[in-house]
């Protein structure tokens, strides 16, 4: 690319990216506002490093991977953030609970799912994670994690296959 960029050719980069951008982004964000948010993000990060791409041809290549990465950012940061609004809510939840039985199996069970999900790797985690939280395909989490789609398939199986054999070895123990 040239060495110098002028404000006229980003934003001609940006019109003419920007729908397969967003299209991208809300694919693994599943959220309007949060692929806006991703495709803004990935713009001022390609502003950035745009001196770096050689070939012209392959700038939407580039566009695309940096979008991706940039959205699975976007769902881990807004994730910990649920999972801190969900703590609350959980506690609130418990708090309102009229007996104390229930409470105590409440809490059990949400352990046992986070022992659960950590006994997975973190691509088996991240993969069933787009699967299941998110509600993703397995085609698009192929796209999104930059997978071959068979790949992800075996990843699932294997993933739940582990976590079955782990819940039932709390059932059994």
């Amino acid at each position: 690319m040239n060495e110098q960029l002028s404000k006229e050719d980003m934003m001609v980069i940006c019109y003419s990216h920007q729908k397969l951008l967003f299209h991208i982004a809300f694919g693994i964000t599943r959220d309007y506002h949060l692929a806006q948010d991703v495709v803004q993000e990935t713009f001022i990060k390609a502003y950035r490093k745009l001196d770096t791409v050689v070939d012209d041809a392959k700038l939407r290549s580039w566009l695309s991977s940096i979008v991706t990465r940039t959205a699975i950012d976007f769902v881990r940061k807004e994730k910990r953030r649920k999972e801190v609004l969900e703590t609350e809510i959980t506690y609130q939840e418990v708090a309102s609970y009229k007996n104390v039985e229930e409470e105590v199996d409440h809490l059990l069970l949400q352990k046992e799912i986070s022992k659960a999900f950590g006994v997975l790797n973190l691509n088996q985690q991240s993969v069933l994670h787009l699967k299941v939280v998110e509600g993703m395909k397995e085609k698009e989490i192929a796209e999104a994690l930059h997978l071959n789609q068979n790949n992800v398939k075996t990843v699932l199986y294997r993933a739940r296959k582990k976590l079955s054999m782990y819940l039932a070895e709390i059932n059994y123990a």
